[in-house]
């Protein structure tokens, strides 16, 4: 989660690869369901509702669903080379045992996931500054618990940055990734550092340091996807999980690494990467005016084709269906089909901005798929109904390597 600067008003559109703009003209001169039984042909693109016409707005002005995202700003660009120095900092109450190669090397498969999970969009390039940065204060006195205040959190950056300047130009990188030792256990969780344009924080020549990553002794749990987590939030992405609930992975279950880091389905829901700039327009499917679209998906884990279909429902809601499949890193999915969910751009991160809906929730659980909505993804002969929004998702067909929907708004 990042700690909260300033609630700004964003005013610029998300900027959309070109990149996937060429790949979705080049899929859709190919077969996209080889080898299962699909009974209709897709509605032609030109029958479809403009995409932009399924696109939500940012009223929170902060990480939400919306796609007006603030990128002169607040939030960094989602495309790219993106450079991190990381940093490496002890304690007098906490003083690192162990070399800082060992931390580097544990995080380090954060460069290949973010390639993995932006197709190539991004690529993350990490810098390690080996040296550890004696930090001032003892670890006990940065506040890093659940509801650390930004005020706190910009003083640790601040003074671990200025500490590397003897070792490193921070101004050459986009970000910082701080990391403490495994002792200093009062570091106990890694919230994004998100800066606040009124409040200069940590200006290195001339450039301020705009965002980052405080790591904690969570990463142990989480493993390297939890860069690709709070990254995500110096992108503009909500936490997709609880902050309040007991039960705080009961909205998206294990799909989506904004919410389980470590669930069985962790690649972003399609909304999110059409949000980020990471699908093109093309490979999005609207449906803003009463009528009905047949679309053929092709799974959210490959590159090409037609990736979710959206079904408007109000000025800050939709119905999004999309293809989950065991490929890529989805390849522990517990089970595979159309997954179908309700996003709203106005509800906070933490309050539940997308909500998967479920197929089958009396579906028994596992200890590996531990929620109902693991088990939600609808098949062949399966519809989600809304009556009160007069939407209808069926799946009609199914291959290994995407789905056939009919999607109708009365």
């Amino acid at each position: 989660m990042p700690t909260l600067p300033r609630r700004s008003r964003s005013r610029r559109a998300v900027h959309r690869a070109g990149l996937a703009c060429a790949v979705a003209l080049v899929s859709a001169l190919v077969p996209l369901l080889a080898g299962g039984p699909v009974q209709a042909d897709p509605i032609p693109a030109s029958h479809r509702d403009p995409s932009a016409q399924c696109a939500l707005p940012n009223p929170t002005g902060w990480t939400d669903e919306g796609h007006a995202t603030d990128y002169t700003t607040q939030f960094q660009q989602p495309q790219g080379t993106k450079k991190a120095a990381m940093l490496f900092v002890d304690f007098p109450d906490a003083p690192a045992m162990d070399s800082t190669d060992d931390y580097y090397n544990f995080l380090a498969p954060a460069h290949g996931l973010m390639t993995q999970f932006s197709a190539g969009a991004v690529d993350l390039q990490i810098t390690p500054v080996k040296h550890w940065l004696h930090m001032p204060q003892d670890s006990t006195t940065y506040g890093f618990v659940r509801g650390i205040t930004w005020p706190q959190q910009a003083l640790y950056v601040k003074q671990a940055g200025e500490l590397a300047a003897q070792y490193v130009d921070l101004s050459k990188f986009d970000m910082v990734y701080i990391v403490p030792p495994k002792n200093a256990t009062a570091i106990t969780f890694s919230p994004a550092y998100v800066f606040d344009p009124k409040q200069p924080n940590l200006v290195v020549n001339g450039k301020e340091m705009r965002w980052g990553v405080t790591l904690g002794q969570d990463m142990y749990v989480w493993g390297p996807k939890v860069l690709v987590h709070e990254t995500g939030h110096t992108f503009g992405l909500p936490d997709l999980y609880s902050f309040t609930d007991q039960d705080v992975h009961h909205w998206v279950g294990g799909f989506d690494v904004m919410g389980n880091i470590i669930g069985d389905a962790p690649h972003h829901f399609g909304w999110e990467d059409w949000k980020i700039g990471w699908l093109a327009d093309s490979q999005v499917a609207c449906l803003n005016e009463p009528g009905s679209l047949s679309v053929r998906l092709k799974e959210v884990e490959s590159l090409g084709g037609t990736k979710i279909a959206v079904v408007r429902t109000g000025p800050t809601t939709a119905y999004v269906a999309e293809s989950r499949k065991p490929y890529g890193v989805d390849k522990g999915i517990c089970k595979s089909g159309v997954v179908v969910y309700a996003v709203d751009s106005s509800i906070a991160s933490g309050d539940g901005p997308i909500r998967v809906q479920n197929s089958s929730p009396d579906a028994p659980t596992t200890s590996a798929c531990g929620e109902a909505v693991d088990w939600g993804a609808y098949e062949p002969g399966q519809t989600f109904e809304d009556d009160t929004d007069g939407v209808t998702i069926k799946v009609d067909a199914s291959s290994s390597s995407g789905d056939v929907v009919t999607v109708t708004k009365s």
